[in-house]
C-alpha cells in the first residue's frame, strides 16, 4: 500500500499521472483541485458517514446488503440479486489498478463477493480482526475512494443519452454541463455525489412502477428551467419524492425522504 506519509496533493498528481487524466480527457467538465478533490471527498464522508470512522462498514436498516467505505459501496453476496447497482467489487478493482494492496484476507478471496450472506452474520463479524482490517484499510485510503467516485461520473458521460432522440439528447447534454460549471466547484460536486447516491438512471432495473430515479432522470425533470444549482436541487428533490411514492410500500421508503432532501442541499453554497 502507498505510505500514508504521501500528502493528498501528492497522491494525487501520483494517480492523475498514472491514468492520464488530463483536461482533454474529461471533456468540457471542469477540473478539480487537489484541494477541491479533499473537499469534495470530506463532503462524501459527512453526508455517508456523519465522518464516523465505526461507519466505513456498515448493514443499513432496511437494506439487505452491507455498505462500505466513505461512499457506502454496496457488496452483494453470491446469488444475490437487487435492484441497485454494487459498487464494492470494482472499487477493489481500482484498488489493485493502482498498485494498492488490499488486506489479505479480502485478496484470497475465492469469489468477489461479500462473505457475509446476511445483516445477523455481518453483526457478528463486526469487531473480529478482518473487520477491523478492512475499516482501517478504508480509513487509510480515503483518496482513492473519492476518485473512483469521480470517475464513475465521467465514465457514465457516454451512456448517459445515448438512449434519447438526438434533440433531446442535446438538451439534456447542455444541461449537464451548465451544471457542471455552475458555482465551482459545487456544479461537479452536485453531479458526482448524485451519480454516486443515486445512481445514472440508465439501468432498466433502477425503476419503481417503471420510474426511476437517478441523474437521467432529474436532468429530465429540469428541462425547461435554467440549468444552474437551485434547479438541479428542486428537480431531484421531485425525482425522489416520486421515488418514494413509487416504491413498494413494504420497503417504507417515506423514512428516508428528509435525510435525502438535507443532501440535496449541500450541493448549494452557503448551506
Amino acid at each position: 500500500m502507498l505510505a500514508k506519509s504521501i500528502s493528498f496533493n501528492g497522491l494525487l498528481l501520483i494517480l492523475l499521472l498514472q491514468t492520464a487524466i488530463i483536461p482533454a480527457a474529461w471533456g468540457q467538465l471542469p477540473q478539480l483541485s487537489p484541494e477541491q478533490m479533499d473537499w469534495l471527498g470530506d463532503r462524501i464522508f459527512a453526508n455517508e458517514c456523519n465522518r464516523d470512522f465505526s461507519c466505513l462498514t456498515s448493514w443499513n436498516e432496511g437494506e439487505d446488503f452491507p455498505s462500505l467505505g466513505i461512499g457506502h459501496f454496496i457488496w452483494y453476496s453470491s446469488q444475490q440479486n437487487e435492484r441497485f447497482e454494487e459498487t464494492f467489487p470494482n472499487l477493489l478493482i481500482f484498488y489493485k489498478k493502482h498498485g494498492y494492496e488490499l488486506p489479505n484476507w479480502l485478496e484470497i478471496l475465492k469469489s468477489p463477493d461479500s462473505p457475509w450472506q446476511n445483516k445477523e452474520q455481518f453483526l457478528a463479524d463486526l469487531d473480529s480482526q478482518r473487520m477491523q482490517q478492512l475499516r482501517n484499510f478504508l480509513g487509510s485510503t480515503l483518496e482513492l475512494q473519492v476518485l473512483f467516485i469521480v470517475e464513475r461520473l465521467h465514465n457514465s458521460k457516454t451512456d448517459l443519452f445515448r438512449s434519447l432522440e438526438p434533440s433531446q439528447q442535446s438538451s439534456l447534454e447542455s444541461s449537464f454541463y451548465q451544471v457542471a460549471n455552475s458555482q465551482t466547484p459545487y456544479g461537479m460536486y452536485a453531479l458526482i455525489d448524485y451519480v454516486h447516491f443515486k445512481g445514472t438512471g440508465i439501468a432498466p432495473n433502477e425503476r419503481y412502477q417503471g420510474e426511476g430515479w437517478g441523474l437521467l432522470q432529474v436532468l429530465l425533470e429540469l428541462q425547461g428551467s435554467a440549468a444552474n444549482l437551485d434547479n438541479f436541487v428542486a428537480a431531484a428533490t421531485r425525482v425522489l419524492e416520486r421515488r418514494v411514492s413509487n416504491a413498494p410500500t413494504q420497503r417504507a421508503e417515506q423514512r428516508w425522504i428528509a435525510g435525502w432532501t438535507n443532501r440535496l442541499e449541500t450541493y448549494l453554497p452557503n448551506q
